[in-house]
This record gives structure tokens, C-alpha cells and sequence, in this order.
């Protein structure tokens, strides 16, 4: 296991394998997110073209950023279809009820959907959540509008994207495997329960639901592009590996080195020595 503590941010930048941008602070952060929907939707526009991007409930700031840029520039969004990256599910293996603190559903209608519907609106019918039973349904709309444009998320702790999360250690998969894995559900890791209650529950960890259903890491790599942006204080240490360790599903992220259009964009403390501390 490689020790990335002492690793310098200069360093970082020099030998990420992955392109690398470090910004100041979240709202530089939110800015990229939103210019590159803003940008991708009016390319296509142009184009007479759908606009079909997968999207994350985490990091979730620029939606209200999003509303705000397509009101001053009268922005269609007409052709633009969504996919969101996941949901939280019941012990039953059902979606959470939407008006569960917690649901991303409820999220997404409440701070994106709702509040674009006065500006520029995303038709119902274009915007979608993974749904248990109707898995295969998100790989074949994605290919009958054409394929995806554009993916947008953040990283877990173990590096996961979406709820890919990181195969055990004593876990093998090829990564031909790995990188295959379609729309499913899955079990969260105690990690993944761990640093979720901590950003969103206050350190409740019984709180966070036990299960999840997630996009795959075979739609996820199949958008044309993917950008994807760390800005926590715990992210310092995923960071390194992500940019720098070997492509395995043991550490999903590093699936980006893998692709032609991928970029990484990362506040500054986020890129940081994850020096040790007592405290």
C-alpha cells in the first residue's frame, strides 16, 4: 500500500494520471459543474441535439446556480434529459418515500426540477431515477437518445462513483468485470454509511439506509464526457489514490484514468497532504 502523506499538491498535479485542475474553494466548484451543463445543453442546441447527462445528488449546490445562469440566459432545456445517479432504498429494497429527508428524489424536485419549471423546463417525462425491477430500463433509454453527453459526480471515501462501491480487499473482479457492472442494487459499506452520516446526519450512522440502487460503472463510462470534483476535508487521502494508484474496482474512481474525455477538479484543501494528526 502506497504511503501518499508527505506527497506534495505540486507533486499531485505533476503525476495524476488523470487531468487535474485544483480551484480555491466549493463555489469555484459549482461554477465548473454549471458551466459545463450550461455549455454541453447549448452546444447540442445548436446541433438540434438531446442533451443526456447523468447527475449526482452529491455535490448538490449547483442546481440552484444552474436555475439561476438558465434564467439570464434564457437557456432551452427542452431536448435535455436527466439521469440521476441513485437512490436510497428500503430494507425492502424500495425507493426511500419522497419526502424523506433523505430521499434524492425529494432532492432533486425540491431544489432542480421545481425550480426550473418556471425558467427553462426539463419535461417530466425527461428526467429519471434508477428504479429496483426496471434496471435494464437506464442503459436502454440512454442508447435510444443517442448515449450519454455528460457525466457529473463526486468520489467516496473508498473512491467509489455513483454507489459503485470498492470491492472488498479479500474481493477479486478483472477490471473488464468491474467496468461492466450495469444499473443495480446494492448494499452500502459501513464505510459509505460511516462518512454519509457524518455530511448528512450528524453522525447518525443508524440513520443512513442499509441499501441503495445506483447507474453502473458501464453508463457511467460511456458518457462522451466525465467530469468529476472532491471538495471535502476527507477527501485528501482518496484524491491520491484516485489520481495515482493502478486502475481496480477496489478503488472504482480510478476508472477515469481510463477515459479519453475525463477530468478531476478538486478544491485546494482537498488537495492537501493527508498528513497525520492527533487531536
Amino acid at each position: 500500500m502506497t504511503d501518499y502523506t508527505n506527497l506534495s499538491t505540486s507533486e499531485l498535479l505533476k503525476k495524476s494520471k488523470i487531468p487535474l485542475e485544483i480551484v480555491d474553494d466549493d463555489d469555484d466548484i459549482y461554477y465548473d459543474i454549471v458551466r459545463e451543463m450550461v455549455n454541453e445543453i447549448k452546444k447540442n442546441n445548436k446541433l438540434n441535439k438531446n442533451t443526456v447527462m447523468i447527475v449526482p445528488v452529491g455535490p448538490v449546490f449547483q442546481y440552484r446556480r444552474f436555475v439561476r445562469l438558465a434564467k439570464m440566459e434564457k437557456l432551452d432545456c427542452q431536448n435535455v434529459y436527466i439521469f440521476n445517479m441513485d437512490e436510497y432504498l428500503t430494507d425492502e429494497k424500495k425507493w426511500l418515500p419522497i419526502d424523506h429527508p433523505l430521499s434524492f428524489r425529494g432532492f432533486m424536485q425540491k431544489e432542480f426540477f421545481s425550480r426550473l419549471s418556471g425558467v427553462s423546463k426539463i419535461l417530466e417525462d425527461h428526467h429519471f431515477f434508477p428504479e429496483p425491477g426496471n434496471e435494464a430500463f437506464y442503459w436502454k433509454k440512454m442508447q435510444e437518445l443517442g448515449g450519454v453527453d455528460l457525466a457529473i459526480g463526486g468520489i467516496g471515501i473508498r473512491g467509489h462513483i455513483a454507489f459503485n462501491e470498492a470491492l472488498d480487499f479479500e474481493q477479486n473482479m478483472s477490471n473488464k468485470e468491474f467496468s461492466n457492472l450495469s444499473t443495480r442494487v446494492l448494499h452500502l459499506t459501513k464505510e459509505t454509511k460511516t462518512i454519509n452520516s457524518v455530511t448528512g446526519l450528524g453522525g447518525y450512522i443508524d440513520g443512513i439506509p442499509n441499501w441503495c440502487i445506483s447507474v453502473g460503472m458501464k453508463e457511467l463510462l460511456s458518457a462522451k464526457k466525465m467530469r468529476f470534483y472532491c471538495n471535502r476535508e476527507w477527501q485528501k487521502g482518496i484524491v491520491r489514490k484516485v489520481c495515482l494508484d493502478e486502475v481496480s474496482g477496489h478503488t472504482p474512481a480510478t476508472f477515469l484514468q481510463t477515459h479519453p474525455d475525463a477530468k478531476l477538479t478538486i478544491t485546494s484543501y482537498a488537495a492537501l497532504p493527508p498528513g497525520g494528526i492527533i487531536r
